[in-house]
């Protein structure tokens, strides 16, 4: 949570996370450099630092491929949410390499041109009126500046100065990248012509990444359509079935304008906060209590359930509900109170004491 930047924030988890990205990275490089001359004659007939460009780039492209595939695995099973809470390091991991590459590219192609390597880079090919010969560079360069711009910001700082609104849709920008780069992989293997791999290889990449998102996106409109149901008598929006929130976890109902709101129950009361965290819109609904915070399971970014404001010394706030049971149902107002103000919990009355879960031995918040 964000109460002073630091340039970056490792702890434990993330050493360890950063420590097997590395070893996959120089793993790859290696089985690359020393597998691919033996499965194909096309390879083996080029020089070697073009085969060293070859590995940096089918990497960067993989790793891009990783990026945008952890946050709907991430939504369809929650094993993978490890991977989202890291995934930032990942990003910039997939900068760096798709960055050597280019070097790679410029001073190999470029090193002795007579003008200099990046005025070579975008004049000596020209011809944009054929598909054949098309300047495919270019739209590597595309995808390149726009990971490098999303590493730069991918820290807390950028997040908190241009706003989580605005940062989010800056950085939905890793679309227009993985585009670029089909195009950018693509036509150079239209102009090369010998490696059927890479042409297995990208269309492996579009057809996962565009299942998955196909199931995240069903999986999504399914709780929406499930949750959303306004009470006739009072107006509220009937979140589900009061025996169906665990002890320390969260059901999520819909409000009428799309907004979802997380139903917590702690101690066998209710309390009922938006389901949007305000660090980068995760879904704190999707988390569960941990020290008595509600806790997201992106970042673990935590809220008191009274008021949805995060503990001091931390400033984040969420919006809060009023909340109340209907015999068996959990009914929720869908106009929200000020930001801050304090509701008590409601009390699950008759309901028996919870099992005591066992506590951490420290904060989940980064």
């Amino acid at each position: 949570m964000s109460t002073a930047y630091k340039p970056v924030g490792w702890n434990r988890n993330k050493l360890i996370y950063d420590a097997i990205l590395l070893c996959g990275v120089v793993a790859y490089i290696l089985l690359y450099l020393k597998l691919a001359p033996l499965l194909s004659s096309s390879v083996r007939a080029v020089d070697t630092p073009i085969l060293r460009m070859r590995a940096f780039g089918s990497l960067a492209f993989l790793l891009l491929t990783l990026v945008l595939a952890i946050g709907p695995l991430a939504r369809l099973d929650s094993r993978f949410l490890p991977l989202l809470y890291n995934r930032r390091h990942l990003g910039v991991m997939t900068a760096a390499v798709a960055f050597t590459h280019a070097m790679f590219v410029l001073d190999w192609y470029f090193a002795f041109s007579a003008t200099p390597k990046f005025t070579a880079l975008f004049t000596s090919n020209t011809s944009f009126g054929s598909i054949a010969g098309f300047p495919f560079e270019l739209f590597g360069v595309f995808a390149l500046v726009i990971l490098l711009v999303l590493a730069a910001t991918s820290h807390d700082f950028w997040l908190s100065f241009l706003s989580p609104p605005v940062w989010k849709a800056m950085h939905m920008g890793i679309y227009a990248a993985y585009a670029a780069a089909v195009l950018h992989v693509g036509l150079g293997a239209a102009i090369d012509g010998t490696n059927p791999m890479t042409a297995l290889f990208l269309s492996a990449s579009l057809a996962a990444l565009s299942v998955l998102h196909l199931l995240a996106g069903r999986r999504e409109m399914a709780i929406d359509d499930a949750a959303s149901r306004i009470d006739a008598k009072t107006d509220w929006v009937d979140v589900g079935a009061l025996d169906a929130i665990q002890e320390g976890r969260a059901i999520v109902g819909v409000l009428p304008r799309g907004e979802r709101v997380a139903v917590f129950r702690f101690k066998n009361r209710l309390s009922a906060l938006s389901n949007l965290c305000s660090h980068q819109n995760g879904p704190i609904g999707e988390g569960k209590v941990v020290m008595g915070f509600a806790t997201c399971p992106w970042h673990g970014y935590q809220y008191r359930l009274e008021d949805g404001c995060a503990p001091p010394p931390f400033r984040e706030r969420v919006r809060k509900y009023r909340v109340k049971i209907s015999g068996a149902r959990v009914l929720v107002d869908p106009v929200a109170v000020p930001l801050g103000t304090r509701i008590e919990p409601v009390v699950i009355d008759g309901a028996p004491p919870p099992a005591s879960p066992p506590l951490p031995s420290r904060r989940t918040s980064p």
